[in-house]
Order: C-alpha cells, then sequence, then structure tokens
C-alpha cells in the first residue's frame, strides 16, 4: 500500500520522521513518499531553501530507509498530489486546511477535492489542533507525544536537536555544520 506525506518539509524535523515510520507500521504501508510542491497554498512567498534543496535533504534522509522516497510536484490541492496513492498523511492542521473552504473557489470545490482523496486518510495529532471529520472519514496516527511540539518554525528558529541529522549536516538553516 502506498502512501504520499505532503509538506514543505523546511526543514524535516524528527517529528516528520516519527510520523511517516507510525504510518507506515500503523497502517501496513509498503511505500511513503514524502512529497514537496513547487508552490505550496499559502505558502508561496518561500524561497529558501529552494525545493531543491530540500528535496535534496530528504532524499539523504530516505536513502538509508527502504520503502522511503521523494517526489516533487507542481500540483498544490492535497487532493491532487495524493492522486493515485491508497494513503495521505496529514498534520491536524493541514486537515483543517482541506476542510476549510476558503482556500478553494467555492463549497463544491471543497467537496470535490475530499471525493478525490484516496480511501485511507491519516491525520496526526498537532498540539492544540482539533480537526472536524465530519467532512470526511479519518484515521488518527498515534505517535509519541514528544513529537506532538514539534515544529519546522521552532527549528528554523534556531532549535536545531528537532531537525533531522541530514538537514543540520546540509547547512541550509542556519549557522549549522
Amino acid at each position: 500500500m502506498r502512501c504520499v506525506f505532503p509538506g514543505t518539509f523546511n526543514p524535516p524535523t524528527v517529528a516528520h520522521l516519527a510520523i511517516a515510520d507510525a504510518a507506515r507500521e500503523q497502517f501496513g504501508l509498503t511505500a511513503l513518499d514524502f512529497a514537496i510542491t513547487n508552490v505550496p497554498l499559502g505558502k508561496e512567498g518561500l524561497v529558501r531553501p529552494t525545493v531543491d534543496e530540500r528535496a535534496t535533504v530528504l532524499r539523504h534522509v530516505c536513502a538509508t530507509r527502504p520503502g522511503y522516497d521523494v517526489v516533487v510536484t507542481d500540483q498544490r490541492l492535497i487532493a491532487d498530489i495524493a492522486t493515485g496513492y491508497d494513503a495521505v498523511v496529514v498534520g491536524a492542521d493541514k486537515w483543517a486546511q482541506i476542510v476549510d473552504p476558503l482556500w478553494y473557489a467555492d463549497i463544491s470545490a471543497r467537496d470535490a477535492a475530499l471525493r478525490r482523496l484516496p480511501p485511507i486518510v491519516i491525520v496526526t495529532p498537532r498540539a492544540g489542533s482539533a480537526i472536524d471529520a465530519s467532512l470526511h472519514p479519518v484515521h488518527w496516527l498515534t505517535i509519541d507525544p514528544v513529537h506532538l511540539h514539534v515544529s519546522s518554525t521552532a527549528a528554523r528558529g534556531g532549535e536545531l536537536h528537532l531537525m533531522l541529522a541530514e538537514a543540520v549536516a546540509s547547512g541550509l538553516w542556519g549557522d549549522t555544520p
């Protein structure tokens, strides 16, 4: 069973990898692709590190972890990024965006996108985020609570211990080796 995990991965964190590992284990996934979109919704101003730089770091992460891969796409909606996959994994904050009609032309466009989602939608909890699962069924991912407060924002702010070693080693985020 193939799964996609969309994100900006700016930078990839220990929580990103913990989520991927937990999704594979809990849902019997045989493959998981980290997907980076060229122009992410709501983050159009993200220029550095570039998509290629972030994808390269993720490829280093995947190189030692069989079953993981990286895809770069022009698709922007999660439903479009997830086309052809059996499952998609998103954080609770991303799920809130998926069901929010403000991100679509109208409610019917949002509902059409929800119908295009893969059969299995895996949502990982996030500290302080509640989700609305009334519009589409979701499966909760169980992760170690230590990861609930990990964020790429905090990692970019200097909390290097939140980044994956490959991200720190790249030197793309702050004064890192």
